[in-house]
């Protein structure tokens, strides 16, 4: 009868000891480093961490999280992600900065892309536009103009499709210069 009372006496001095060091391993300070990285000791941060960027520190929590803690474990959700949104350059994470990164880059490629489909656009309407003036210039000048049909034999416009053809290079010269 002794052995199984030996046996709950050291079951429960083993449990009181784990229940012991857990109190201690939750006795931890948490805080921002000057890179917005949680930093987890057992001691205290740096003296130069202000008061704000400490997150947990053992026997209470900061202003900031006995503020969300108070408000109950429905409304914690938003107040965090609310902090997270609306924190300064110098709080936010690497994460958070390596993104708003990409993001600004891949902004700028459009950008950029859109500008050089832009240019490209305008320098094939000028090359249209100068052949459009050119093409006006050899049927105002009265000289013949010819054409290649589908089977390869030469052809000559005629009065009546050289007016049409000059009257779709002046709509096509109109364009040009709106």
């Amino acid at each position: 009868m002794t052995a199984p009372l030996f046996r709950r006496c050291l079951s429960a001095a083993i449990s009181i000891a784990l229940i012991g060091a857990c109190g201690s391993a939750a006795a931890q300070y948490v805080w921002l480093d000057e890179k917005g990285s949680r930093q987890f000791s057992d001691r205290p941060p740096p003296a130069s961490v202000p008061a704000s960027r400490i997150l947990k520190h053992p026997g209470g929590t900061s202003s900031s999280s006995a503020a969300s803690a108070a408000s109950g474990a429905s409304a914690a959700q938003p107040a965090q992600t609310q902090s997270t949104t609306a924190r300064p350059d110098a709080e936010k994470t690497i994460a958070e900065k390596n993104a708003e990164f990409r993001k600004r880059q891949m902004e700028r490629e459009d950008k950029e892309r859109k500008l050089a489909e832009e240019a490209k656009l305008a320098a094939d309407k000028a090359r249209n536009c100068e052949r459009a003036q050119d093409y006006q210039r050899s049927l105002e000048s009265g000289v013949r103009i010819s054409r290649t049909d589908k089977n390869g034999e030469r052809t000559f416009l005629s009065d009546e499709q050289r007016e049409r053809e000059l009257g779709d290079t002046r709509r096509l010269l109109n364009e040009c210069k709106s």
